[in-house]
């Protein structure tokens, strides 16, 4: 009984599965959507952002041109001054006695000088009726023109005096801000010592100095020549404060130094820019934004289009023929509103993926269509301009 009960479930075994075997197989999965983009050319402005430092336009240090003890000082500590307003006096009872010293003896050679040219004049005569000899007539005509290189001599004396005595008061040599006092009034100040009484400012125009890397500057100067690079209309350039703002009025380049800097293998490169509020501060790290010049015809490629292989090189997918995904080698130069330019690997009409591209490999057919959501442009990618620096914000991009 058993057995017949084995033998029943065995073809109730089979009778299934023949009518298994007749049932469909189930559709195959639809190919994965991506979003791509149509990659075309257009006319950029190169834009490089630089490290630099803010400089005052101008610079001086208040410094004591004679010995003395300071009596006061005459100015607002972090204050305003203009060029000739005094700042500190110092003692001068010593330089108006010196000044009347001088002044008395230049009086003294003044009348010496007097008796001895009348006493020439009188040789003069005598000595053409032989009442005294030519030598005595020469050393009275020595004798006065010695009388008048002593009033000569003491009037710079009287000279020397009155200016010792105006270094009494020190003035500014510059109009500017005033920075804090290094010596107060009883200190001991000599002429040519080493520290500076006070350093004065002027920062309603300001220096910022720019550090550009030879290779970047001989990269531009080259694609400009070859025609692919214009140069840009008057030299602009912006600020981003540490704080990350941006300064609201755009400064101009001065000049390039033409030697390069031996130990960092950088060009300094200075601009002026208007400082009407104070909002710049010599000393100040910013970072310059420059417009070198506009590339013509560039290839932009959005960023989450561009990622970065295992050796580090810079990639895109496209869809290629019977949409299938293909990878490209590319290069790039530097990021631009969120795009980077590529000087090779793409052409214009290349369809370049921009989302889905999670576990996407080459050779895989999918179904192209308009991007829904492109990833902001990241700031730190933005602000690397090079390739090679570009890795890391690439990959976060991806």
């Amino acid at each position: 009984m058993q057995k017949g009960i084995f033998t029943g479930l065995l073809a109730c075994a089979s009778a299934l599965a023949l009518s298994g075997c007749g049932e469909s197989q189930p559709p195959a999965p639809p190919p994965p959507a991506v979003g791509v983009v149509t990659v075309k050319t257009e006319s950029v402005p190169l834009v490089n952002e630089l490290p630099g430092r803010v400089a005052a336009l101008e610079t001086a240090e208040v410094r004591p041109q004679i010995s003395g003890v300071i009596r006061r000082s005459l100015f607002p500590q972090g204050g305003f001054v203009r060029a000739g307003q005094v700042l500190f006096e110092i003692e001068d009872a010593p330089y108006r006695a010196a000044l009347a010293q001088a002044q008395g003896s230049l009086a003294r050679a003044q009348a010496t000088i007097g008796s001895t040219s009348l006493q020439a004049q009188r040789y003069k005569d005598l000595v053409g009726i032989n009442a005294v000899s030519r030598q005595e007539y020469d050393n009275a005509v020595a004798t006065a023109q010695q009388a008048r290189a002593d009033v000569a001599a003491q009037r710079g004396a009287v000279q020397a005096a009155q200016v010792n005595l105006g270094f009494t008061r020190i003035r500014a040599p510059i109009s500017g801000h005033i920075g804090r006092s290094l010596f107060t009034a009883g200190a001991l100040v000599q002429a040519g010592q080493a520290d500076p009484l006070a350093t004065i400012q002027r920062t309603d125009t300001v220096y910022v100095d720019v550090t550009q890397s030879a290779a970047e500057i001989i990269n531009l100067k080259q694609a400009m020549k070859t025609g692919g690079v214009s140069e840009a209309e008057g030299a602009r350039i912006q600020l981003l404060l540490p704080n990350g703002s941006t300064y609201p009025i755009e400064g101009r380049l001065q000049f390039s130094e033409v030697t390069v800097d031996p130990n960092t293998g950088a060009v300094t490169l200075r601009a002026t820019f208007p400082n009407p509020e104070g909002l710049l501060l010599p000393g100040m790290y910013v970072r310059a934004r420059l417009v070198e010049g506009r590339r013509n015809e560039a290839i932009l490629a959005p960023q989450p289009g561009i990622s970065r292989d295992a050796r580090g090189r810079a990639t895109a997918m496209v869809v290629g023929k019977g949409n299938k995904v293909e990878m490209r080698q590319v290069e790039v130069d530097r990021a631009v509103d969120g795009k980077w330019i590529v000087t090779s690997g793409l052409k214009p009409g290349d369809k370049l993926i921009v989302e889905g591209l999670v576990n996407l490999k080459p050779g895989t057919v999918v179904r192209p269509g308009a991007p829904q959501q492109v990833t902001a442009p990241n700031n730190a990618a933005q602000a690397t301009a090079k390739p090679g620096g570009a890795s890391a914000a690439q990959g976060e991009a991806n």
